[in-house]
């Protein structure tokens, strides 16, 4: 019997899109040769990789204006990547400190040039987002992380950074990598999104990349590999994609769709976070970690009030086929990552379990 996969990443995938993949890794579309084995060069790909860009721009609905990339190196080579690209000679880039990600953001960043940290939540250990964010017209651009995965913080709209990026003449960088396909979002306010696709999307190996294609500035003296327009200009096949990550990125997007898209899967979300976080507040054994109203419906951090329960607490989630649900490493406590394919039923079990905590202590 499959686990509860609560795992903050690589994380849990829907089952059917499992089933599929592991088909396709014996023979994909009757050629006799695996998903692993296949050119990326070849007809068969091609049309995946388009069906996933196609479905990407349908689900988001985003325009011509922005082209898809399917890159390797994580976020964590777009935090140099996206600096890179998007820096002026002697300008100014602005970040918002909200934790591990974004504090390595800013580190890449400031290998490139002057940066500036305009909003942070460092100083209540980063329960919080911070909200009086400062820029001027002198700055390149605005980044953010807009869910906090080891925190479990999380943006719930972006009109307000939005809007301050242009009112400044700045570009909006989002580092989306835990709770894009989660919700709905109006993609027009970003100037570039990336996103791991480990959390929502697929296996570990591919960064989906959405970039508005006129913010880019025009410097023939990057890195090749570092310049988007290179990955752009080549289809995202300037080397050898991770061809397997995409497909079942692709299987992913197909899913979504079939659910009604976004639209659904937000919904089901929206419940899923508000049935445990109502466990938590109601549950005397137990107490949140983060502002309320800041609470991420993708990671629900917590804790366990009293340390003596801890083992006991543990104990119920190893015997009932509970994973991934410690907190990072560097936090502690409990985190349950409940992205889009953990169904409803499995939270509803960790529910339980809390429940029968408070009948066996």
């Amino acid at each position: 019997m499959k686990k509860h996969n609560f795992s903050a990443g690589p994380s849990i995938l829907e089952s059917n899109v499992i089933r599929k993949a592991s088909q396709g890794v014996l023979e994909i579309n009757n050629t006799a040769l695996s998903i692993l084995e296949i050119s990326h060069r070849s007809s068969e790909f091609t049309q995946i990789i388009e069906e996933a860009k196609t479905l990407t721009k349908e689900l988001l609905n985003i325009g011509d204006d922005y082209e898809i990339l399917f890159l390797q190196g994580g976020a964590s080579l777009q935090f140099y990547m996206a600096a890179l690209n998007f820096s002026r000679p002697n300008g100014t880039a602005a970040y918002i400190d909200t934790g591990t990600w974004s504090t390595k953001a800013i580190k890449e960043s400031e290998k490139i040039g002057k940066t500036i940290t305009v909003a942070s939540s460092k100083d209540k250990n980063y329960t919080y987002i911070p909200n009086n964010i400062n820029i001027n017209n002198n700055i390149d651009y605005l980044h953010f992380t807009s869910n906090n995965t080891i925190y479990g913080t999380q943006f719930h709209t972006f009109h307000k950074l939005s809007q301050l990026a242009k009112q400044n003449s700045a570009k909006l960088i989002c580092d989306m990598s835990s709770d894009i396909f989660s919700k709905q979002i109006d993609v027009n306010q970003f100037d570039l999104i990336y996103a791991g696709a480990q959390k929502n999307l697929g296996p570990a190996g591919a960064t989906l990349v959405i970039v508005k294609k006129e913010s880019l500035i025009k410097n023939g003296n990057l890195p090749t590999y570092l310049n988007y327009n290179t990955h752009i200009d080549k289809k995202s096949m300037f080397n050898t994609p991770p061809v397997f990550s995409i497909y079942v990125s692709m299987l992913t997007l197909r899913w979504l769709k079939s659910l009604g898209g976004i639209k659904s899967i937000e919904q089901e979300n929206n419940k899923k976070a508000s049935l445990l976080y109502n466990e938590i507040d109601n549950n005397p054994l137990f107490v949140g970690i983060v502002n309320k109203e800041d609470r991420s419906k993708m990671n629900v951090t917590f804790d366990i009030r009293n340390a003596d329960h801890k083992l006991k607490f543990e104990k119920l989630c190893l015997e009932n086929g509970i994973n991934g649900i410690y907190g990072h490493r560097s936090v502690g406590g409990y985190r349950a990552s409940i992205y889009n394919a953990l169904k409803i039923s499995s939270v509803c079990f960790l529910i339980e379990l809390m429940r029968k905590l408070k009948q066996i202590i």
